[in-house]
């Protein structure tokens, strides 16, 4: 998420160019499809018309290209929004006795735990079901410590001894939602429905693996479905945010680059659409050589109105853009990508970067200071002195509470852990190259945030405060 740039609250004059009936299909060697009018390979390159205007990818990308087939669909990103869903796993049994046969001093005693495993590879039909009920109580024990890899290893274990459950089956896509890991959660769930075709449960957990994959229509099936037949709270919330997704979705036009999927709404400029692609392409390189990892998947990109990003998104009053899995900005105003605009489209971009590189497992702190360091801004004068001002009196915010969501700050202080998150990124980026990679990948491993700290750099959040104070006292 961006704050609010000074470039918001234009008028719009330009109209949509039409949707193409028919055109060519550029098949790129990962498997993407991009829908595109008279392709001309030149210089290293293949060139071609798109409803965003004349786009281009390296020749190298490209398999094949196939002409005069209709338009496709569009291939929709991961969105992390899903992994943000709160809904609860799905029920279980106790498990408790289970759980403290293998628990010894607050952890999983795995030597115990393989113990029954072994026991269950006679063939045993008790002894299978007592290794079932141990390793999914010890999954639920994982869990129940945010340990995601660690619980879907003892769900997966817990399965393999009873595969014809369909609660542990549950339990198994539950998590890979968790990591955002969406086909293989939905493959998992086709599998339950042959089984068990009303469970209420499958379709709450399918309609997430579909909002996950962007698949809003389908999301939108599943969830109604799952609420006539067991109303759920979490679910009416999730069902909410879809539908107002799907409401507005038949009125965005469609653009396609070799890493994006974009979506316009009706009153914005083409060529607009055209150089917000051109930038997120070049973005996309400067990203991936600086974090060291490339998204697997395409990224869906939206430009709104200012109104309707605020009617779609129900983002804060201070937000200026919104990374919920698709990158949401406003554009009212713009006919090009100014300087303003390509900061908040790099910044939202390495959101997408940094969600996917951690399964979602990355504190906004680290999120929000990478995001600013990536798209270009560092601490000036004025905000090193305040920020040194505030620590100097112990009022410096703590990273522990700038670790969940920031939603519901208030504009103030939402300035003031803006500043500092990217006082603490710049502390590490300018200290110790290439540890701010090195505490990522320790997040997808699941480690906690201060453990990923304290691991890479040796230092406890409150030492990294005060490192960062001292970086501070140099820029003065």
């Amino acid at each position: 998420m961006a704050l609010k740039p000074i470039w918001m609250g234009f008028l719009f004059v330009a109209s949509l160019c039409p949707l193409f009936a028919r055109g060519d299909t550029i098949y790129l060697k990962n498997g993407r499809q991009i829908q595109g009018i008279n392709p001309i390979r030149q210089n290293g390159k293949v060139t071609f018309e798109t409803t965003a205007g004349t786009m281009s990818v390296p020749e190298s990308l490209v398999d094949h290209i196939v002409s005069g087939v209709p338009p496709i669909a569009p291939q929709r990103s991961l969105n992390s929004a899903a992994a943000e869903l709160q809904m609860a796993p799905p029920s279980s049994s106790d498990g408790a006795s289970a759980l403290q046969s293998i628990l010894r001093n607050g952890a999983i005693d795995e030597r115990a735990l393989a113990q029954i495993d072994a026991r269950a590879s006679t063939g045993a039909a008790d002894a299978r079901a007592r290794a079932a009920e141990t390793e999914s109580a010890a999954s639920r024990f994982e869990l129940d410590r945010n340990n995601l890899g660690a619980a879907l290893q003892h769900a997966d274990r817990a399965l393999t001894f009873a595969p014809d459950q369909i609660p542990l089956l549950l339990n198994v896509a539950y998590l890979h939602l968790r990591r955002g890991e969406y086909q293989t959660a939905q493959d998992l769930l086709e599998k339950g429905r042959r089984s068990d075709p009303d469970s209420a449960d499958i379709e709450r957990l399918a309609g997430w693996a579909d909002f996950g994959l962007n698949r809003l229509p389908d999301a939108v099936a599943k969830w109604k479905r799952s609420q006539q037949e067991h109303p759920d709270p979490d679910v009416a919330r999730a069902l909410e945010k879809a539908q107002r997704d799907l409401d507005v979705e038949n009125s965005f036009r469609e653009g396609r680059s070799a890493h994006f999927d974009l979506h316009y709404y009706g009153e914005a400029a083409p060529e607009l659409a055209r150089d917000v692609l051109r930038a997120l392409e070049g973005d996309f390189e400067d990203i991936s050589a600086a974090l060291n990892y490339t998204p697997r998947k395409p990224i869906s990109v939206t430009l709104y109105t200012n109104q309707l990003f605020q009617d779609i998104t129900r983002a804060p009053s201070w937000a200026g853009a919104l990374n919920d899995g698709r990158i949401r900005v406003p554009v009212q105003g713009l006919d090009r990508v100014a300087p303003g605009l390509a900061r908040v489209l790099k910044h939202e971009l390495t959101h997408s970067f940094v969600n996917e590189k951690t399964h979602g497992h990355c504190p906004t702190w680290l999120q929000e200071g990478t995001a600013q360091w990536m798209e270009g801004t560092r601490t000036d004068n004025r905000a090193a002195a305040e920020l040194l001002g505030m620590y100097d009196r112990h009022e410096e915010p703590s990273l522990t509470v700038l670790e969940p969501f920031w939603t519901n700050l208030q504009s103030g202080f939402a300035r003031i852990a803006y500043e500092w998150s990217l006082a603490v990124i710049e502390t590490i980026e300018t200290t110790s190259p290439g540890d701010l990679e090195r505490i990522l990948d320790r997040l997808d491993e699941g480690a906690s945030p201060e453990n990923a700290v304290r691991a890479t750099l040796h230092l406890t959040y409150a030492d990294l405060n005060a490192a960062a104070a001292d970086y501070l006292h140099k820029l003065r």
